[in-house]
């Protein structure tokens, strides 16, 4: 009488392999029946009056019309950039003589300014306040004609 080729550890294999084929047919319809029982609702966001996502519709009442004139897109006209003065007035916040360069802190806006040792007109330190206006340099906005401010 012969004996079965097939060993322990071969039929272990196989019956792990039987099992984890049958977990994951099992997965799969579980995965069917949960999908019949959601719905399309259940998928819908709202957007709120503040741009919150939310699961509850607008309130109608709460709608405010609005202009399509008073919408801006994009950069706003020609003329409104050219009402601004030139002249800027700033704080320097940052100057290395030895370098040649710094930063000046505008007084109004609030943003730094580059400025290059070849655009001063007069001598400057850290804390004085000057006068300057902006060009658009190679990596953004830079203050060139700076002379101290009196």
């Amino acid at each position: 009488m012969g004996r079965s080729q097939e060993t322990f550890n071969k039929k272990e294999v196989r019956n792990k392999k039987e099992k984890k084929r049958k977990e994951k047919e099992k997965k799969r319809l579980a995965r069917k029946e949960n999908e019949k029982k959601g719905s399309m609702d259940d998928m819908i966001a709202y957007v709120d009056e503040n741009g919150m996502l939310t699961s509850t519709p607008p309130d109608p009442t709460k709608k405010k019309d609005v202009k399509l004139e008073d919408i801006e897109i994009g950069i706003p006209k020609r003329e409104a950039l050219e009402d601004i003065d030139p002249v800027r007035k700033g704080i320097v916040s940052f100057f290395n003589d030895s370098k040649g360069y710094g930063f000046i802190k505008d007084s109004e806006t609030k943003e730094s300014v580059f400025v290059h040792a070849n655009n001063l007109l007069e001598e400057i330190k850290e804390g004085n306040v000057v006068s300057y206006e902006v060009e658009m340099g190679h990596k953004g906005p830079s203050a060139i004609k700076v002379k101290l401010f009196k």
